[in-house]
């Protein structure tokens, strides 16, 4: 039956006996007498009790779909509201969870689209860096090195330390390359990737650990690099907020996939609203179908978890696969590193 006929018969049968009341044997005298006031207000209290909780039995179902729909989050997706009640109420929350079920499928496959073409684009500005910049200063380098053995002792002095210093900015340029594009992880697999990646964020003010199970399954590459750039993201929030001393890189296999675990013994995270960072990471791990997990430990620190499904579970229809850009290696050396470079010179 329809909402509008439910609400309607309930109002009316309050009114048919009301008005059966009214036209009974009972009378109100002039003026009313305390006991006729006391039936009378007994009566309409009993009516409108009745009507209250008929209302609140038959609308009951568009309450919980009120809560559903504060608490909703498309980054947390599957959760969906039961159908109940009956008519258009059932139709109603029928048609949220089929409404939910396109906006997830739609976020993931928009998100796809753009993370496929943010990894291009890091790894274009990788390449770049490497092949463009990264020779520019290689050639530099060798000029600096021809100068300085040919200067006086004084310049020569200051023209090797303008060499290191640009080695150094060289080094820097390698490291922000190799961080764009995780080239390692397309010629080792993950986990040697994950180990250079635990290397990398390990040093004086905080040790990183790590812990991989040497019999993991087969991933794709989707799920692979998923792995990767949220492993990378937990230990760089590690290393810039959590203030942690020590730190864990874990990968194990479960019996649905592997579960990905970055743990610190830092300051945890006070409660705060998630950034763009865990976002982030939430946007990755629905593409493959996973489950991220952040929460704080019982001693203290954070820990994060990311459960990965094998095979992975695509949620979009349409899912663009994060296809490796060709690299670009030059047949040739450059011409101001031919100019510059003597007959045998040493690697800088």
């Amino acid at each position: 039956m329809p909402l509008f006929w439910r609400i309607f018969l309930l109002n009316a049968v309050v009114l048919i006996v009301a008005t059966a009341l009214l036209l009974g044997p009972v009378t109100v005298s002039t003026p009313v007498l305390l006991t006729e006031a006391a039936v009378l207000t007994v009566g309409l209290a009993a009516m409108l009790v009745a009507n209250a909780l008929l209302l609140r039995v038959g609308l009951a179902p568009l309450q919980r779909l009120t809560r559903a729909m504060n608490t909703t989050d498309l980054l947390r997706p599957g959760h969906r509201t039961a159908v109940g009640g009956r008519g258009e109420i059932a139709e109603l929350i029928t048609t949220y969870n089929t409404m939910l079920d396109r906006l997830e499928d739609e976020r993931a496959t928009s998100s796809a689209r753009a993370l496929s073409a943010q990894e291009a684009e890091r790894r274009r500005i990788a390449r770049e860096l490497h092949d463009e910049v990264g020779q520019s200063l290689t050639a530099v380098l060798l000029q600096l090195k021809r100068a300085a053995d040919h200067a006086p002792a004084e310049l020569g002095e200051e023209l090797r330390q303008v060499q290191e210093t640009t080695r150094a900015s060289l080094e820097e340029i390698r490291r922000i390359a190799r961080r764009l594009r995780p080239g390692v992880l397309d010629e080792l697999g993950l986990a040697s990737a994950l180990k250079a990646l635990a290397a990398e964020f390990g040093g004086p003010g905080l040790a990183v650990r790590h812990c991989l199970d040497p019999d993991l399954p087969a991933l794709d590459r989707e799920s692979e690099l998923v792995l990767y750039r949220v492993a990378q993201e937990g230990l760089t929030n590690v290393a810039r907020h959590a203030e942690a001393r020590h730190a864990e890189l874990a990968l194990r296999r479960t019996p649905g996939g592997v579960e990905l675990r970055v743990r610190d013994d830092g300051r945890g995270t006070g409660g705060a609203d998630e950034g763009a960072g865990i976002r982030g990471m939430r946007e990755r791990a629905l593409l493959v179908g996973a489950e991220l997990t952040v929460e704080p430990r019982p001693g203290g620190g954070t820990e994060l978890r990311l459960a990965v499904p094998v095979p992975a579970r695509f949620p979009a229809h349409v899912l663009v696969p994060v296809r490796p850009v060709r690299e670009h290696v030059p047949s040739t050396t450059p011409a101001a590193v031919r100019r510059s470079a003597p007959a045998h010179a040493p690697p800088p």
